[in-house]
């Protein structure tokens, strides 16, 4: 992916309110003409194939194009589920900007999935929600941005939930 050109824009999405604020956001103020944008998502389940797994577990799915993305069928063995308004925002995005949508998973610990995507792809920036934790849930359960944005080397821009 890194030698067809353009910028690398992740977008950390887990179809939640504010993933998809964050999403929205990064298509209106960031992606440009020719950029890859790059939908990451943790999954919890993993269903799929013995050898695959011990692969993905490390450097995550293959890169999923949005036509397939987009088919639910396809995703099933995935174990993601893309929501209608996601699919929405990215389709929409695909037709009005010349940017090429792909989605890439990882199994785990978001914290730790996150940032291994910004350096195993690599990423040019990430964007990512808050979901605006209480400061004692915070404190207890470690804030996923706050992880991400003191430990990848890319920019990060955090989207909060509440404006």
């Amino acid at each position: 992916m890194a030698e067809s050109g353009g910028r690398r824009i992740g977008v950390a999405v887990d179809f939640s309110e504010c993933s998809k604020k964050a999403l929205s956001w990064a298509i209106d103020n960031v992606v440009r003409d020719g950029d890859h944008l790059i939908l990451i998502t943790i999954a919890h389940d993993m269903n799929y194939e013995e050898g695959e797994m011990q692969l993905w577990e490390t450097v995550g799915s293959p890169f999923i194009p949005l036509s397939e993305f987009s088919d639910a069928a396809v995703m099933k063995k995935y174990a993601v589920k893309p929501d209608a308004e996601t699919l929405d925002i990215v389709n929409t995005a695909a037709r009005k900007k010349t940017v090429t949508v792909v989605m890439k998973i990882y199994w785990g610990d978001p914290r730790e999935k996150i940032c291994a995507a910004a350096e195993q792809i690599p990423l040019s920036s990430l964007v990512m929600g808050n979901r605006g934790l209480g400061g004692l849930k915070r404190m207890i359960m470690g804030s996923v941005s706050n992880h991400v944005v003191n430990n990848v080397a890319c920019p990060v821009t955090v989207v909060k939930a509440h404006t």
